[in-house]
């Protein structure tokens, strides 16, 4: 495969060799990891912003999340049932270095999540020469796309996913004796709020991971819609899990855009079916 270098961008269009495509792939890796350090960096110097405003936002009981759920539950007449009362604990910090290595941590994935298109982009680059003309538009398309849905899925997770989650799980209780308590750690809830804002972003990526799988012929919509069903279970089960409360509304609010991501990428993988077939 050819891949991008100075001159080919240029249109110079010389055969690039082993090691110039190796050169010209260190250099779009350069630049990436530049960007997600300068974003990191920034990061690391507001930990105001950073820390008190969003990784501790969710523990605050006026979070937007909060007000918003609550504010739909009246609408829909379901009262106050999806009002979250947030369970206002103090996070505590068992060695010295725990909230130094955590600041770096965040701040790193901050850099990460923002640096995110542009890695996209110079992957985009390195690939561009060695695709046809009629390739470029897809794949141009695919990097927009990617980018989106996976800013999306982070949303998803800081917004919904974690503020149901945390609240369900520190107030958890397997014994009503009182004889246990649950006094979580700054390390835990780094841990937790990073875990599951990641994974969203990632499950968001599922039309990118369909759209090549389809056509790799390793998956076909009519496979996917025969285990519709048992995707719906599967979604709905999760939903019961994540969610902190037993009523069906609160549930329908992470069921429904995780069914219609699958939805979507049924359309995904039957448009790439009727694409090859007309090639």
């Amino acid at each position: 495969m050819a891949v991008s270098s100075d001159k080919e961008e240029k249109g110079e269009g010389k055969e690039m060799t082993f090691l110039q495509h190796l050169e010209a792939l260190r250099w779009h890796l350069v630049r990436s990891a530049a960007v997600i350090m300068i974003f990191a960096i920034a990061a690391f110097c507001m930990p105001g912003l950073v820390f008190d405003t969003v990784i501790l936002g969710p523990l605050d009981q006026d979070f937007i999340s909060y007000r918003a759920l609550c504010a739909l539950g009246h609408k829909m007449g379901a009262g106050d049932v999806m009002c979250i009362m947030v369970q206002n604990r103090p996070l505590q910090t068992l060695s010295a270095s725990e909230q130094f290595f955590n600041h770096m941590w965040i701040s790193f994935l901050v850099g990460m999540i923002l640096g995110f298109p542009v890695v996209l982009w110079e992957l985009w680059k390195f690939v561009r020469p060695a695709l046809k003309d009629k390739e470029l538009g897809p794949v141009k398309v695919f990097v927009v796309i990617a980018s989106i849905l996976f800013l999306i899925g982070i949303c998803f997770g800081y917004f919904l996913l974690f503020p149901m989650s945390y609240n369900f799980l520190v107030g958890y209780q397997i014994s009503a004796s009182g004889k246990i308590q649950t006094n979580n750690t700054f390390d835990d809830y780094i841990s937790l709020i990073s875990t599951m804002t990641l994974v969203s972003g990632i499950i968001f990526e599922m039309p990118i991971l369909v759209y090549f799988l389809t056509k790799l012929t390793l998956l076909t919509p009519e496979f996917m819609r025969k285990y519709r069903k048992h995707a719906v279970i599967v979604i709905l089960i999760a939903a019961a899990i994540i969610t902190p409360s037993p009523d069906i509304t609160s549930q329908m609010v992470v069921a429904v855009p995780m069914y219609l991501l699958y939805e979507i990428s049924i359309f995904v993988s039957r448009y790439v079916v009727k694409k090859q077939a007309k090639t």
